[in-house]
C-alpha cells in the first residue's frame, strides 16, 4: 500500500490517500500486505480479527517486520501434543523430506532451461537427481541435514550466470541486508512467500513454533519457514527469472541502491508482487484431488500432509512439482 489511511466503512474496507477513497468488499479479503507507512485505529483492526483477516508488515527497506492475526481458532492439544513428540523422535525423517523436495523441484526448475539450450547446467541436474537423494539416505542428524540443504542452495545459485540476464550479477548470498538487486529480490520473494505460509498454516490446527527442518526459536514462525522451502524454486525463482530474464524489474529502473545496501523501490515491488500473486494463484490438476487447485492451496494442503503423518503415521511427502507433469 501507499502512503495513506485504512479504515472499516460498513462491511467493507476503505483505503484513502491523495488519490480518493478505495473500497473493498471484506469477502474478498484474506490477507492485507502493508508496504508502506498507513495509519489505523483499533477499530479496524478488531474487524479485521472478527473477519479473519491476516497483515503483514513491511519496513521501509521491504524486510518483513511482523504479521498480526485474528485469536487462533484451529486448535488442538492433540496434535500439538504430537507435533512435539515428531520433534522429539521423528525430526530427521520430516527435515529429510523437506530437503529432498528442496532439491527435487530445483531439477525440474532447472531443468526447462535445460531443455531450452542451457546444458552447461547438465552435471548440476544430475547431482539433484542422483546424488542428492543418496546423500539423504543415511542415518544423519539434523545438522548434517541442514549441510546438505545448503549445498542444494549453492549449487542452485552457480546456475545464474548460465541463466540469468547479465546485468545481474551473483557473487554470494547476502540477507540483511541485501547487496545487490538480485539478492534483493531473493530476500523480498522469500518473504512474500513465508508469509503467505504463515497465513495457510495458521487455517490449519498446526502450531507454527514447532519445527522440524529449522530450529524452533523465539520471535519466528519456524514451521512456516519449514513448509515454504520446496515452494521458493517455484513460486519464489520462477518469478525472478520471469522479470529478470523479460526485463520486467531493471537494475537502473527498479531498486535504490546505498554504501551497503539494496532494496527494491515503490515502482519495482508493485511488479514483483504482480508477477508473484499471479503464479502463485494459477492452477493446476490436483491428481488426487481430481480437481484444479492453486499453488497457494497447495501449501495448506502440505500442512494437512503433515498432520496425516503425526496423527495417522502417513508418510510425508510435500509438494513435488514433476507429479502435476
Amino acid at each position: 500500500m501507499s502512503m495513506g489511511e485504512i479504515k472499516r466503512k460498513d462491511n467493507s474496507i476503505v483505503f484513502i490517500n491523495e488519490k480518493g477513497n478505495n473500497y473493498i468488499p471484506i469477502k474478498d479479503i484474506r490477507e492485507i500486505y502493508f508496504l508502506n507507512e498507513v495509519s489505523l485505529n483499533s477499530k479496524f483492526l478488531d474487524f479485521a480479527a472478527r473477519t479473519g483477516i491476516v497483515m503483514h508488515f513491511f519496513n521501509y527497506y521491504g524486510q518483513y517486520s511482523g504479521t498480526y492475526y485474528p485469536k487462533k481458532q484451529l486448535i488442538s492439544g492433540k496434535l500439538t501434543i504430537k507435533q512435539c513428540e515428531a520433534f522429539k523422535d521423528n525430526r530427521e525423517i520430516i527435515a529429510k523430506a523437506i530437503v529432498l523436495g528442496i532439491a527435487d523441484n530445483i531439477h525440474e526448475t532447472l531443468y526447462h532451461y535445460y531443455k531450452h539450450g542451457f546444458k552447461e547446467i547438465k552435471p548440476i541436474l544430475d547431482w539433484y537427481k542422483k546424488d542428492v537423494p543418496l546423500l539423504l539416505n543415511k542415518q544423519l542428524n539434523i545438522k548434517q541435514i541442514l549441510y546438505i540443504e545448503g549445498l542444494i542452495w549453492e549449487k542452485f545459485y552457480s546456475t545464474f550466470d548460465f541463466i540469468l540476464n547479465k546485468d545481474y550479477i551473483f557473487e554470494r548470498r547476502t540477507k540483511r541486508p541485501p547487496e545487490n538487486p538480485l539478492n534483493a529480490l531473493i530476500s523480498f520473494g522469500n518473504s512474500l512467500l513465508y508469509t503467505k505460509t504463515i497465513t495457510q498454516i495458521y487455517n490449519t490446527h498446526l502450531d507454527q513454533s514447532i519445527s522440524f527442518l529449522h530450529e524452533p526459536r523465539e520471535s519466528r514462525f519456524s514451521l512456516s519457514l519449514d513448509l515454504c522451502e520446496v515452494f521458493k524454486p517455484i513460486l519464489v525463482f520462477k518469478t525472478i527469472f520471469d522479470v529478470v530474464n523479460n526485463r520486467k524489474i531493471q537494475v537502473s529502473k527498479h531498486f535504490d541502491k546505498s554504501l551497503n545496501y539494496c532494496m527494491l523501490n515503490e515502482s519495482g515491488r508493485k511488479i514483483f508482487i504482480s508477477e508473484f500473486e499471479d503464479r502463485i494463484n494459477s492452477t493446476f490438476q490436483h491428481k488426487k484431488l481430481k480437481r484444479r487447485t492453486s499453488y497457494y492451496n497447495a501449501i495448506k494442503l502440505d500442512g494437512y500432509k503433515l498432520i496425516k503423518f503425526l496423527l495417522e503415521d502417513k508418510e510425508f511427502k510435500p509438494f513435488y512439482l514433476k507429479e502435476l507433469v
